[in-house]
């Protein structure tokens, strides 16, 4: 499959921070091509010559430049120098005559996508110039505000991961789009926005009024509305905010504000707004269900949990010191496995902060270390957000491989350190879990094992992670698991 992420694994070597980035741009970059009128392509550097399209966008406000799909063509450095210099130079680079593709005229511009001081690919904004335009001022708004946003991205202020909102439907730029001046008035109002305004009971112009006091007069709720107001401001103040959804009239509107500072200096905000009274009627049919998901999983967990609390009653109750280790045991696998559905009963997409689950399994870890060891874990790196299928099964090795390290890698009395190291990219998921113990016995086969934990965990990886793992001594001393498991399923 030709995803973006795939590509982006197959063809590059970038870190992942910066593939989630590309990932934010390309969330956000219908915005981009329906403000401009123009497809985007997105490229990467294949080497000093060729890019590769790994991403492509077409805009529901204008004919497109490419009605063939450009994902995975090539492009080379002579025919399109526009490319190499915007990765070099880091700046907007515009062609000065339009070239043609499939008979059609096209204007190109390129844009660097810069994380930090890096430019991690390169948008061409390419233009159909067949179709002449007449420059209204709806269209004037837009192009500014495009500009705008692809001087941003340019300076690497754009786009910015915002906090996970409570509302999931994005108000696209045919929905409603306002653009502000600094100062928070109005300047341009598209008709659909001035309809939803109309909806909420505003009955005249928007154009020359502060958008955030006619917002706080409109809303039903003085909570919502203040909200409203507070995320227009943060938003003409530089900072991006969360999108909301408020009532007025019994007409359900979504809002979103995007600040504008190109250079870093402040042109306002863009707020989009959508009518969504007939979709929240639909969507209330949807929760019930989503309710039921989450539901399940939270019994899930409180059967584990009462599981838990009878096999560790049982092994308070046992005389057998064998029989008491192998039920503890079973408690600390079950406990992992009960936090995992603890976390997806509180989510809505069956996705966990894998992070979490970890930071919270380690101190268990610590409680069944022998009294006499005092064994440290440390975490480094970040899991990330792991769906359903993966941290089920991950949970489980990870939990094994340290205990694993507690109960064989260091001698009786000994004190050391147990570190988990984690680096993620976008093909796969890389841990190291490693000691400063006394190392491997001789002869040691993880194939030939007769230890209940790494069989389990031989098990997991191969069957449901689809990964591989293998044990060998550390220099100077001690002993280190290494995990790689596909993020792409196979």
């Amino acid at each position: 499959m030709s995803t973006l992420s795939n590509l982006l694994a197959e063809h590059t070597k970038l870190s992942g921070a910066a593939v989630d980035h590309l990932q934010l741009v390309v969330a956000e970059w219908q915005l981009l091509s329906d403000l401009s009128f123009a497809d985007f392509l997105m490229w990467v550097p294949l080497d000093e010559d060729d890019f590769l399209c790994v991403a492509q966008v077409r805009p529901t406000t204008a004919p497109t430049s490419h009605p063939d799909d450009r994902v995975t063509s090539v492009a080379s450095g002579a025919d399109h120098p526009q490319l190499r210099r915007a990765l070099t130079e880091a700046r907007i680079c515009r062609e000065e005559d339009p070239r043609w593709h499939l008979g059609v005229p096209v204007r190109r511009e390129t844009i660097p996508v810069v994380l930090g001081d890096e430019v991690v690919a390169v948008l061409s904004r390419d233009t159909n110039l067949a179709v002449p335009r007449v420059p209204s001022p709806l269209e004037i708004s837009y192009l500014g505000s495009a500009a705008d946003l692809c001087q941003m991205i340019s300076d690497g202020s754009f786009p910015t991961a915002e906090p996970t909102p409570g509302v999931h439907t994005s108000p696209r730029v045919g929905d409603g789009f306002i653009r502000l001046d600094p100062a928070g008035a109005v300047v341009f109002a598209s008709p659909n926005a001035l309809s939803a305004f109309h909806r909420m009971g505003h009955d005249t112009d928007l154009v020359g009024g502060n958008l955030a006091l006619l917002a706080r007069g409109l809303i039903d709720d003085p909570f919502d509305a203040g909200e409203v107001v507070q995320r227009i401001r943060t938003a003409l103040d530089g900072d991006p905010s969360m999108r909301i959804e408020a009532e007025a009239r019994g007409a359900a509107v979504l809002f979103r504000a995007l600040p504008l500072r190109p250079r870093g200096k402040a042109a306002g905000a863009l707020v989009l707004v959508r009518d969504v009274t007939e979709v929240r009627r639909r969507d209330r049919a949807l929760m019930s269900k989503d309710a039921t998901i989450r539901e399940i999983h939270h019994r899930v967990k409180n059967n584990l949990q009462t599981v838990a609390a009878l096999l560790r009653l049982q092994a308070r109750r046992s005389s057998n010191p064998e029989a008491q280790f192998v039920l503890d045991e079973s408690v600390r696998r079950v406990t992992s496995i009960a936090l995992v559905h603890e976390t997806l009963s509180m989510s809505v997409d069956e996705r966990a902060d894998f992070d979490d689950i970890v930071d919270r399994v380690m101190p268990v870890m610590g409680d069944v270390a022998a009294a006499d060891t005092k064994v440290v874990v440390r975490r480094a790196g970040k899991f990330g957000v792991l769906s359903a299928e993966l941290a089920t099964p991950l949970v489980m090795v990870i939990t094994e491989l340290v205990q694993n390290a507690f109960e064989h890698g260091f001698a009786p009395g000994t004190d050391g350190y147990v570190h988990v190291d984690v680096q993620r990219s976008a093909k796969w998921l890389d841990v190291v879990v490693w000691d400063d113990g006394i190392g491997l016995p001789s002869g040691f086969s993880l194939e030939r094992t007769d230890r209940l934990g790494l069989q389990i965990v031989r098990t997991l990886v191969e069957s449901e992670l689809q990964g591989s793992l293998s044990l060998r001594r550390r220099t100077p001393q001690g002993t280190e698991a290494v995990l790689r498991v596909p993020l792409r399923r196979r």
